[in-house]
């Protein structure tokens, strides 16, 4: 439903327009409280922000931890999606989280993709048709003070490499 909704919206709006709005009315993402306010046209630049609010407050009066973790959640694979195209696949992996410090105001995280990670990323995928990748982000105060660190793990392949690799496990599967 997403997707095919991005694809039709394209049609009369940027890409980051669509996606900064699409995270922002979608449901399940208004439910972290947080909100995309900067995406950059090409999407390697993303950044958003969680208020401190009676949906997001723990039993201590900070931000709960559950919230700053759903919130930084579904960024980086749907950024590598959009930027990467229609050929691979994209899935979170794995997260690791650091809470360091209570949020006791609006926090901020970035999400960034230099162009030569993308290219190098690319290269990697090619040689090896299937990679991990570890990205690391962290929510700040305004005083740019560490709050949280999240340790992003994300799978990424051909999607041609994708499909025979199911294929052949679903077939393994079946004779097993």
């Amino acid at each position: 439903m997403y997707k095919s909704g991005t694809e039709f919206l394209k049609r009369f709006f940027k890409v980051s327009t669509i996606y900064k709005y699409g995270f922002n009315w979608s449901p399940m993402y208004r439910r972290t409280t947080a909100k995309l306010i900067e995406v950059s046209d090409d999407l390697h630049f993303v950044k958003i922000r969680i208020k401190l609010n009676w949906k997001n407050r723990n039993y201590a009066g900070t931000i709960f931890g559950g919230s700053m973790l759903s919130a930084t959640d579904p960024i980086y694979m749907i950024q590598l999606i959009q930027i990467l195209g229609n050929d691979y696949v994209v899935w979170d992996k794995a997260v690791e989280a650091r809470y360091r410090k209570p949020a006791k105001s609006t926090i901020y995280g970035e999400f960034n993709f230099s162009k030569a990670e993308i290219a190098d990323l690319k290269n990697r995928v090619a040689q090896e048709n299937e990679v991990d990748l570890l990205k690391t982000m962290h929510l700040v105060d305004e005083e740019q003070n560490i709050i949280a660190t999240f340790n992003k793990t994300l799978y990424i392949a051909k999607k041609s490499f994708y499909k025979e690799k199911l294929k052949n496990r679903k077939n393994t599967n079946i004779s097993a």
